[in-house]
């Protein structure tokens, strides 16, 4: 039977097929595909729920043959990125697929058509709304556990987009990290002449309403200075900054964020840290209910030996200054305490040396790499 293609209305009652096509079906048996939360992705799909809305628009497919999926993708428009960078450019985005030629075919000229309607005339990807959606098709790493913060796929994916004529358009690499079990002797000489140099400290917040209040705002507008300069960056508008305070900082814990501020007490540096939720949403299937709370619960509270090191963020005037020595030698005795035995960087650009001279005195392993695609359509 031929491939149908389904446009899936964005309600909830038609995502819901679209976000559990790869947990139910594709992946189901797989041991390292890392099931989003079901409630998170429907949250960043929505346009009522997701402010990226303000500035984006999408479309979203499915792909049937007897009935049955097959695939999904997601068509994506980013005007404030297209506005900065100057180009007419779709995304493709939240794709999921048997391995089959007629399938992927079919959603990637679905996309197209939808794009080249819109006036666009290059199509990347795969890439979310914003950089705070997980991005990149997994070439290198197949055989490594994921991480919550991005994208797993099965090893024919890029041979696809490769076979439709899209080249590289960026790479991003991770590093497995294993924890020294005392602060290297060259990283703490370093901090401590940063501290003296620069005048900066470490704070480490008491409360979740301390870290909200005092810092909330601050943080994720750190994050657009830090980042305006990396490949794709949208900057985050104070809509989505109230967002994602909500979103994420309620479920951090506290010794896992590492502060830095001037003698003036403003922000200047900021590491977040989380222990690995990778093996507790495999156990509940992206679920909370019945009893995937426990599990997340239970990760929370470092039932892990993998920390995943979400994002480090330096103000550009103190990068490639040492700051980051400040976070290290902070985070080090936490993350010892919490029995870790090795940490996740999860992506960075392949490009953006700076962030990659911050691994220099760790013993590590480059174990993973994923590509955002492009071509002209």
């Amino acid at each position: 039977m031929s491939v149908e293609i389904r446009e899936i209305k964005p309600v909830k009652s038609q995502l819901l097929k679209f976000v559990h096509f790869p947990i139910d079906e594709l992946y189901r048996d797989s041991k390292c595909y890392v099931p989003a939360l079901i409630s998170d992705e429907l949250g960043t799909l929505l346009p009522d729920k997701n402010p990226a809305f303000d500035f984006c628009e999408s479309v979203y497919y499915m792909a049937y043959r007897d009935g049955k999926p097959v695939g999904r993708i997601a068509g994506i428009i980013n005007r404030v990125v297209n506005e900065r960078t100057g180009k007419q450019e779709g995304r493709f985005g939240y794709i999921d697929f048997i391995d089959d030629q007629e399938v992927v075919d079919a959603l990637i000229d679905a996309v197209v058509q939808w794009a080249k309607g819109k006036g666009m005339n290059t199509l990347t990807g795969p890439l979310g709304f914003t950089d705070m959606d997980p991005e990149g098709c997994l070439v290198e790493g197949f055989d490594e556990l994921g991480t919550q913060a991005t994208i797993y796929n099965y090893p024919y994916y890029h041979k696809h987009f490769e076979r439709l004529g899209f080249a590289k358009d960026a790479d991003w690499i991770e590093f497995k990290i294993n924890v020294p079990k005392e602060i290297p002797e060259k990283m703490q000489r370093i901090a401590d002449i940063v501290k003296s140099r620069f005048g900066l400290r470490t704070v480490r917040c008491t409360s979740r309403k301390e870290l909200v209040d005092k810092y909330g705002k601050a943080l994720f507008r750190l994050i657009n200075e830090a980042y305006d300069d990396l490949f794709g960056y949208c900057p985050l508008t104070d809509k989505q900054i109230d967002h994602y305070i909500k979103q994420y900082l309620p479920m951090l814990p506290l010794d896992h964020i590492c502060v830095i501020v001037d003698s003036n007490d403003v922000l200047v540096g900021v590491g977040i840290s989380i222990p690995s939720l990778s093996n507790a949403l495999i156990k509940c299937r992206g679920r909370y209910l019945p009893m995937g709370w426990y599990h997340l619960l239970r990760a929370i509270h470092s039932k892990t030996n993998i920390v995943d090191l979400m994002l480090v963020a330096i103000k550009p005037e103190y990068q490639s200054k040492g700051v980051n020595a400040l976070l290290f030698t902070d985070l080090i005795p936490v993350f010892n305490a919490h029995g870790y035995e090795y940490a996740e960087t999860n992506v960075e650009l392949e490009s953006n040396q700076n962030v990659q001279k911050q691994w220099q005195y760790f013993d590590l392993v480059q174990h993973k790499r994923r590509r955002a695609y492009t071509k002209e359509i």
